[in-house]
């Protein structure tokens, strides 16, 4: 299913869209909701005809026969609620895991503009406790619906058979009850969306204290960090305090009308017993269908509390899915095959959310096999150059083209498969460093990474560890030093061996001595395929063919470093700097 699918259905449409798949286990666990709905209801008719014909003649065994039956029945309806708990949980949890499969996949289309304004902690509450809710509506909402609305229907048309009057009086009640159960379950549903935010928001909170706990403790900040956690736990108390005043007032009017049936039920049937126009048995029978009414009335209680929660969560899936990709394949768009990597920027403006523009008609041509270093000033629009490439955003004007091709018009896998990223932040999955290096090219065999390993000058420092390849990274590879987890990710690079490069800040996190050591392997990658550096020391891009310096989004200067440096312009002074820095 596509976006266009959740955008053009509504909730219970995409709810039940995920039933289809496994109709079959649902339909045994309507089936046997079906079957205890009758048994519930047979237990009152089966006593009135019990004690109606059975007692009077004095057919004991018969009776007590009756009474065996109604026991087996009873054992069965047990049975019936095992399979109705196991299967209807099972059922529950493979559409749980159905919607979850697919709001990852959707995730994973949205692109890096939608990250941006996203918090991770948020993303997951709507991967984890929304799509719990929207488990619990899909098992036992149905099947609450079925035993209720079959029981309370069956009762109403058997104690029509035994005296109208008398079932005339619960129709009366029952439309009251029914008005203040959908009026109380639109102001819970409302409130509960509400708890729904607030929970994200703690997530939200808790992932980022999580995530920075280190520098929380560096700062002798954890007070700080537990003040913003608790101002978001108020504001769930409240939200949650909000919704359980609701359930609260709904709750204490349904058992209000439940205590009135009886009521009435006894005080109109009394005065019809004096009357001479209804027997005690029927009163009797009258008063054990409405303790079965009591079941399937709780029963709509729990639904329509699990009602509210699951659209509340059902509303922010939908929400999600119906989010567009800002980025998308052509309809027409073809695979990117034998890239040679030329790489043409034209005329290219791009700002992030419309802002001011960070890049302003940028030029550049760069022939297959070429290694450009890109250099300039912080905040002068390096990084967002080399994100425009592989596409990571779409050019607010002008093209990039590689091998002639716009990369607008070709598929965005073939594109990122054509070209490596080592990224100035590290990130390494919390897996062990042989499967991180792996992720370069999931289908490699393990000599291959070993090989990745030692171009990268990180295989000694992976033999020194006690697990060696099977060693754990940690979160974020927090087990790692910082030069460590860079030469992992080049690693990666070595192992998908691209056609075309893109080096941020690359080498970074290295000392000295390290970053001797894999320049020189970079080199030797960078032989034969297009390579773009972008580069803070200066003193590590001598070797590339050209250089181009960007400052306040526009190319000022490019050519050889010698060039450069004869020019006396921005590069120079750059290097001048750093060559001062370096000295002292």
């Amino acid at each position: 299913m596509n976006t266009e699918f959740y955008q053009k259905h509504s909730l219970l449409r995409i709810f039940l869209s995920y039933f289809k798949p496994h109709r079959k286990l649902f339909a045994m666990d309507m089936f046997c909701a079906m079957l205890v709905a009758v048994v519930d209801l047979a237990f009152p008719l089966v006593s009135r005809t019990a004690m109606n014909d059975l007692l009077p003649r004095e057919a004991y065994s018969a009776f007590f026969a009756v009474m065996g039956a109604m026991a087996v029945a009873y054992l069965i309806r047990a049975v019936l609620y095992y399979v109705i708990c196991y299967w209807g949980h099972t059922f529950g949890i493979r559409v749980e895991a159905d919607i979850r499969r697919d709001l990852f996949s959707h995730m994973q289309s949205l692109g890096y503009e939608f990250y941006d304004r996203n918090r991770t902690g948020q993303l997951m509450s709507r991967l984890t406790s929304d799509l719990f809710e929207i488990t619990e509506l899909a098992h036992h909402g149905p099947e609450d619906l079925i035993i209720s609305a079959l029981t309370i229907v069956g009762a109403l048309i058997v104690m029509f058979t035994i005296e109208w009057r008398l079932a005339l009086v619960i129709c009366v009640i029952l439309p009251i009850l029914l008005v203040v159960v959908i009026s109380r379950r639109r102001k819970m549903s409302a409130v509960s969306k509400g708890v729904k935010s607030r929970t994200a928001a703690i997530n939200a909170e808790i992932e980022s204290s999580l995530s920075g706990i280190r520098t929380a403790k560096a700062f002798a900040n954890e007070t700080v960090e537990f003040g913003k956690f608790n101002e978001a736990n108020e504001r769930f108390k409240v939200s949650k305090r909000e919704f359980h005043r609701e359930m609260g007032i709904f709750s204490g009017s349904l058992e209000f009308f439940m205590s009135i049936l009886s009521v009435a039920v006894i005080a109109v049937g009394g005065a019809l017993i004096m009357d001479g126009s209804m027997e005690m048995i029927d009163l009797l029978t009258f008063s054990l269908y409405i303790s079965t009414f009591i079941s399937p009335v709780r029963k709509l209680i729990n639904f329509a509390e699990m009602f509210a929660n699951g659209f509340a969560g059902l509303s922010r899936f939908a929400e999600l899915m119906r989010t567009e990709p800002s980025l998308k394949d052509a309809p027409d768009a073809q695979e990117l095959k034998n890239v040679r990597g030329e790489i043409e920027v034209r005329d290219v403006s791009f700002a992030y959310d419309d802002d001011l523009d960070v890049l302003e008609d940028v030029s550049l041509r760069v022939l297959p096999g070429e290694t450009i270093a890109i250099v300039g000033p912080s905040g002068g629009g390096k990084s967002t150059l080399c994100r425009l490439i592989p596409r990571f955003y779409d050019v607010t004007a002008g093209a990039i083209t590689i091998d002639g091709h716009d990369v607008r018009s070709v598929t965005q896998k073939s594109l990122h498969q054509a070209i490596g990223v080592v990224q100035q932040e590290v990130f390494l999955f919390a897996d062990t460093i042989g499967n991180n290096i792996r992720y370069g090219r999931p289908d490699a065999t393990m000599e291959e990474v070993v090989e990745a390993a030692k171009r990268a000058e990180i295989y000694d420092d992976i033999m020194a560890m006690p697990d060696g390849f099977d060693t754990y990274v940690g979160e974020r590879g927090t087990l790692l030093s910082g030069g460590q987890k860079q030469r992992v990710s080049i690693a990666r690079i070595f192992l998908k061996n691209p056609p075309i490069l893109i080096l941020d800040e690359a080498t970074s996190a290295l000392d000295s001595v390290t970053e001797a050591k894999i320049q020189s392997a970079l080199d030797a990658l960078a032989v034969g395929r297009t390579t773009l550096i972008i580069a803070h020391r200066l003193s590590t891009i001598r070797s590339a063919s050209r250089i181009i310096v960007i400052a306040d989004g526009r190319i000022c200067e490019q050519g050889t470093h010698d060039e450069l440096m004869r020019r006396g312009g921005l590069y120079a002074g750059l290097r001048r700097t750093q060559d001062l820095g370096q000295q002292h």
